[in-house]
């Protein structure tokens, strides 16, 4: 999941959808590139990628259809990408996702603990410098990214705090960008039993192996700061 990080069991819910003659279908945008992920083992007849979560091109994508799947283009034209998609390829960006994936398959396990140390660290930081301040998604690390912390602050407006942390340097978000914009409250954290302004409360980090030490200590200071200012402007 990219707002809370959590791992769904897509290997059970791909043998439950054959089991009713289902094709199944995975966006594995967020894992790609920070876990391992065995097509055939898991069972997956389509996967999703993107090539920004790798530090590829940004606008690159793959879909992963399992040998023997047809399906119904959405564009009519050339026959382009074995009649599936006309126009022409964007070579750079296909070769630069190529090699992204390549060297992320490469390092997996060292950029995976990289980043889930970082994580680790950036999680207890807030949690301790911030009272009031709680983590949402599963407590089992199995179960988790090694780079997406969802928190949650009692007494500020997620809104106000995202302004804030961007005027301070530190990039964070409310959601996904794919409801960036929208003022509701995350579908997600709600689904997950929140209370609406818990939920509204909410905002994800996301790191990297780019990321370092310093960048997770400053944006921890950083935030136990701005969520003081806002808790104190409130009270006044």
């Amino acid at each position: 999941n990219n707002e809370v990080g959590t791992l769904q069991p897509i290997k059970e819910i791909a043998a439950v959808a054959h089991e009713k003659g289902i094709l199944f279908h995975t966006d594995a945008v967020q894992a790609v590139g920070s876990i391992e992920i065995d097509v055939a083992d898991m069972g997956i007849d389509m996967l999703s990628l993107s090539g920004h979560k790798l530090h590829a091109p940004k606008g690159v994508g793959a879909l992963y259809l399992r040998k023997g799947i047809n399906i119904k283009r959405l564009m009519y034209g050339g026959s382009q990408e074995r009649g599936q998609r006309p126009g022409t390829e964007n070579l750079a960006s296909i070769v630069g996702l190529g090699a992204a994936v390549e060297k992320a398959a490469c390092s997996l396990e060292e950029r995976t603990g990289k980043i889930r140390n970082l994580r680790q660290r950036l999680e207890a930081e807030i949690l301790c410098r911030v009272p009031g301040s709680y983590r949402n998604g599963p407590d089992d690390e199995t179960e988790r990214l090694p780079g997406i912390l969802n928190i949650s602050f009692d007494g500020v407006s997620g809104e106000s705090l995202l302004l804030c942390l961007d005027m301070r340097g530190v990039a964070v978000s409310s959601g996904s960008a794919c409801t960036a914009g929208s003022l509701e409250p995350s579908h997600v954290l709600m689904a997950m039993g929140m209370e609406e302004k818990k939920a509204q409360a909410s905002i994800r980090y996301s790191l990297s192996d780019q990321n370092t030490l310093k960048d997770v200590e400053m944006a921890a200071e950083i935030t136990a700061d701005v969520v003081e200012r806002l808790r104190a402007a409130i009270d006044q």
